[in-house]
């Protein structure tokens, strides 16, 4: 397995983390009604990128602070799309729909990661079962308010 190669990754997933966090901390101010929920999704989503974390300090990978910078600018950008439509129907459909597909990408990389474990043993300090199933978890979760933001927000009489 080339370090290199499992740095670039866990870095950029890092960097999504960094990015669902900013946004989520954006759309708790826009959505009164899901406060709940998205404070507790931030959380779990924090616990996973704590997790990328501390794999990424057993195997003595540094965080990149370009990655890092990347995700921040990204999700501002996103900021800026999201900002482009008063519509705050649609505009919590594309965040939640941008959720969805951050989450969808964490759980392949614990499903990736539990895949390489059995050729690098420093992998194997995560329990990848539990955080996958955490994953679909909070995929689940997501999908079901997207889907209901859906309804409104794509239909004539929204």
């Amino acid at each position: 397995m080339s370090k290199e190669h499992l740095t670039t990754y866990l870095n950029d997933h890092l960097m999504g983390a960094a990015a669902a966090i900013e946004l989520l901390e954006q759309f708790l101010t826009e959505a009164p009604d899901l406060q709940e929920f998205l404070a507790g999704l931030k959380g779990d989503i924090e616990s996973d990128r704590d997790e990328v974390v501390r794999v990424m300090d057993h195997l003595n990978i540094s965080q990149s602070r370009v990655r890092k910078a990347t995700g921040w600018f990204a999700e501002q950008a996103a900021e800026l799309k999201f900002a482009m439509t008063d519509d705050e129907s649609f505009r919590r459909l594309e965040r939640l729909e941008t959720l969805a597909l951050g989450i969808q990408g964490k759980l392949n990389l614990w499903r990736a990661l539990a895949a390489a474990t059995h050729l690098d043993t420093g992998m194997s300090r995560l329990n990848y079962e539990r955080l996958q199933e955490r994953a679909l978890d909070q995929l689940s979760r997501v999908e079901a308010l997207r889907i209901e933001a859906a309804k409104t927000a794509l239909t004539a009489a929204a």
